[in-house]
């Protein structure tokens, strides 16, 4: 007997929550139930919070420097979660059809499949238009906190339009309700409360944090439960259904901005909060004006940081961008470059792989050592050579899903030369560092 496969929208969590993790058969029966879910307690969701060093360009004097960024993940519950990619999955039926009804299915890019497309083509297409187009203008536009700044009625006003009715009905709801009303509790006061490791929280064969009683006795108490800290504002971006509540926020603007860019002979790309619009040059101000108005109305603010006016213009019969003040700079858009001829990955991206990968080969080199006087207290031979395997994995063309492998990968889609070039010195750069 053929054993039934699990939906498509479930997927076996095996990270430690506030409940128990299920089969699909019971979690079928549960999200497919719409006064389960109506009647549904979401339990809060679990944070915790990463400080990362990323590399930037100082605008001033043109050099890379170190800027600190703290990043938080927060995820949901095993049930929670089922419920969150069911609805998703039932959205996401709906919101393609809006899609292609209103002709947007090639400019909404992010969190979708399109044509088992990935960043590199999307950042190609748009390049290789802007070619066939020739002389015109580029607006890049970019939302400061997107997740956190999105405004519930809007919300909930997209959602009942996407499902053409008046009000969500009362499973849809609560789930609604659950992604605006969010609570949260960070791991690490949550996991020194029941003595958990924060590496390996599954020891001594742990199935969840804690029971529901715990969880009113302890936590609760404890008063470690926050709600959401932004009011009317915010949805968490760990729950499986907030990528696509994104996209839905933003149908109304996404359905005007093409509209009107197609009356003028541009184009309209959105990939999450990066919005590309390619137009004539004398339509360019206009565009930016309608654009910055509309995004207005929906509640969310523009990074002025990452905004990019580009005119591209022929100099020598090539094909050059030039910023608004008349000087030549490329476009960056998806972690691309484009300089009306040549396409290039940006230079603070191969910088940090450099960094990560002379961090990888010193903490190989210090794991070496570390066994070296383990050996020598037990009298056994030393290691002459650090193990190689894992570096060529993650830092030299070998490797199947690291930056290099990536950026040949774009050289190849894009059929750029400019960015083989890029990649050429770090092909050599890991070897001269173990030899170091």
């Amino acid at each position: 007997m053929n054993k039934k496969l699990p939906p498509p929208w479930y997927t076996k969590r095996n990270y430690l929550h506030l409940d128990l993790s299920i089969s699909s058969t019971k979690a079928e029966s549960i999200v497919t139930n719409k006064d389960k879910v109506a009647t549904h307690a979401f339990f809060p969701f679990i944070s915790y919070s990463f400080d990362l060093t990323k590399l930037d360009r100082d605008s001033s004097t043109d050099k890379l420097y170190q800027k600190p960024k703290s990043r938080e993940v927060s995820y949901s519950s095993h049930v929670d979660s089922h419920i969150y990619a069911y609805y998703a999955a039932l959205l996401s039926v709906k919101y393609e059809d809006k899609l292609k009804q209103k002709g947007l299915d090639k400019s909404i890019l992010a969190f979708r499949k399109v044509e088992g497309k990935s960043n590199i083509h999307f950042a190609d297409d748009a390049f290789n238009y802007i070619k066939e187009k020739g002389e015109c203008s580029a607006i890049a536009l970019d939302f400061s906190k997107f997740f956190d700044t999105l405004d519930h009625q809007i919300l909930k006003n997209e959602w009942c339009d996407l499902l053409q009715l008046q009000a969500l009905p009362k499973d849809h709801y609560n789930v609604f309700r659950s992604l605006t009303k969010f609570s949260k509790v960070d791991r690490h006061q949550l996991f020194d409360i029941f003595d958990i490791s924060q590496y390996t929280p599954k020891a001594n064969n742990r199935k969840r944090v804690c029971s529901a009683n715990e969880f009113r006795q302890q936590v609760r108490k404890a008063k470690l439960v926050e709600p959401n800290p932004y009011g009317n504002m915010g949805v968490p971006q760990g729950s499986p259904i907030s990528a696509l509540l994104s996209n839905i926020y933003m149908l109304s603007f996404d359905e005007k901005m093409k509209e009107y860019v197609d009356t003028i002979g541009g184009q309209y790309y959105r990939y999450c909060d990066d919005m590309l619009f390619i137009v004539p040059t004398s339509e360019r101000d206009s565009v930016e004006r309608l654009a910055i108005s509309e995004i207005s109305a929906l509640k969310v603010t523009i990074n002025q940081d990452k905004t990019e006016l580009r005119d591209f213009k022929l100099d020598t019969n090539k094909l050059c961008s030039f910023d608004e003040n008349g000087q030549k700079k490329p476009l960056q858009y998806l972690g691309f470059l484009f300089d009306g001829n040549s396409i290039f990955l940006r230079s603070t991206a191969l910088a940090r792989f450099s960094e990560k990968m002379r961090g990888g080969v010193k903490l190989a080199k210090k794991t070496m050592d570390k066994e070296n006087r383990i050996r020598r207290k037990k009298g056994e031979p030393e290691q002459t050579e650090l193990y190689k395997r894992k570096l060529h994995r993650l830092y030299s063309y070998r490797g199947k899903r690291n930056f290099l492998s990536y950026g040949y990968r774009a050289a190849k889609i894009m059929n750029s030369s400019s960015i083989k070039k890029q990649l050429k010195p770090l092909r050599n750069r890991l070897q001269a560092e173990i030899d170091k």
